[in-house]
């Protein structure tokens, strides 16, 4: 079993982890890592990112310790449902917690008890075998194809890595068909809609969410994480780089908030809206008295934006019940909060701003990403290719 410990030092701008690496095999070994933590933040602070940093490290040299032990052992008898557990260990230190859980979810629920019934080795399986399980989730439990391409994204990625490893000749997954997905067509509130949702919620402890949600397109996990320190009131604008999520892995269901966004075009700074600065100044404001009434109690030492009234930072999960029971209570037309994301796109489209500005506003990796799912709604470049055609050609009459 390989053991790491860690120190930290300044170097440079930053707080520097030292890791001193035993494994028993291999003479002991030292791996310096920069930490994200400046040299201006406290010891305290610096010391927790290399406990973080010594963990993630140490997981993975064992889980790579692991790996090659199953290679040394396998003599094709690994079967294939406990590679796949295996494998889940070994990935944990390099995917996002959440990534994680979706994972340990898939394949402790269905790929792990419908593989073990078979009892079939990781050098067994074929094509068919994986093609019947995508039967069986779309025959027997009904499952919609975006949730079966899932699980074939999953096993994918495991097999190509036994592959990597030398423990397959060749990824049997690769021969199998893509489980094919309905196309997506999302639902929005135009705009009486939406303000007729404002109204409603101006009372709730989810108005600020909401708002943002409607007015920016952000995610939840980016609508939760926006911080005080993210919104320039002087410059006029809104960043974000900061995530909230909400994940179950390791039996525990867990909130994680990440100094990262989803991709690195979600990273994005935007201008500020006077209206929502407006409602920022004031929310800041109340704040500010609240931390007054509750005094020590209060517990946004974190600085976040969207927090209840003692200072409690609102969950992921309890921000998409809330605005589903005030949509159910008020009988509005049903939509999900990510559809605030949606409503905010269409009217944008409706106002001839570019498809292309929307991707930034959205921060969507891809233009494609922004125009296979609002193409539905753009009938701007239709309508004007109908004006030009119908200029340019007529049918002559006798």
């Amino acid at each position: 079993m390989v053991k790491v410990t860690a120190t930290i030092y300044k170097r440079s701008k930053n707080w520097v982890a030292l890791l001193y690496i035993v494994d028993g095999i291999n003479p002991p070994r030292r791996k310096s890592v920069t930490t994200d933590i400046p040299i201006t933040k406290s010891e305290k602070t610096a010391r927790k990112s290399a406990e973080e940093i010594r963990r993630r490290y140490e997981e993975e040299l064992n889980n790579n310790l692991k790996v090659t032990q199953m290679a040394q052992n396998s003599n094709n008898s690994i079967l294939f449902c406990d590679y796949m557990l295996n494998w889940l260990k070994m990935i944990k230190p390099n995917v996002r917690p959440t990534t994680y859980g979706g994972y340990e979810r898939i394949i402790n629920k269905r790929i792990y008890p419908y593989f073990k019934n078979l009892n079939i080795t990781l050098t067994e399986l074929k094509p068919i075998h994986i093609q019947a399980f995508y039967t069986y989730l779309f025959n027997e439990l009904k499952l919609k194809g975006a949730t079966v391409k899932k699980y074939h994204a999953n096993i994918l990625s495991a097999l190509s890595y036994a592959e990597k490893m030398d423990l397959i000749t060749s990824n049997p997954a690769k021969k199998v068909d893509t489980p094919k997905v309905d196309p997506y067509v999302p639902t929005f509130y135009n705009k009486e809609e939406l303000q007729l949702l404002f109204s409603i919620i101006k009372d709730t402890n989810i108005k600020i969410s909401i708002l943002i949600g409607a007015f920016y397109g952000f995610r939840r996990e980016e609508i939760l994480g926006l911080k005080w320190d993210a919104i320039d009131f002087e410059n006029n604008s809104i960043t974000i780089n900061f995530t909230v999520t909400e994940a179950s892995y390791d039996g525990k269901h867990q909130i994680v908030a990440e100094a990262k966004t989803k991709t690195s075009s979600s990273y994005r700074t935007l201008p500020l809206i006077p209206e929502i600065k407006e409602l920022l100044l004031e929310e800041k404001e109340k704040q500010r008295e609240n931390k007054k009434i509750f005094k020590d109690s209060y517990l946004n030492t974190d600085n976040y934006v969207c927090v209840n009234e003692d200072g409690s930072l609102i969950k992921p999960d309890y921000l998409t019940h809330k605005f589903h029971e005030i949509i159910v209570n008020n009988k509005l037309k049903p939509i999900r909060l990510h559809d605030l994301r949606h409503s905010c796109a269409s009217l944008l489209l409706k106002n001839a701003v570019h498809m292309k500005d929307i991707q930034v506003w959205l921060g969507h990796s891809s233009f494609n990403t922004t125009a296979n799912l609002y193409a539905h709604v753009d009938k701007t470049a239709s309508e004007n290719s109908a004006k030009v055609i119908g200029n340019v050609l007529s049918i002559a009459t006798a």
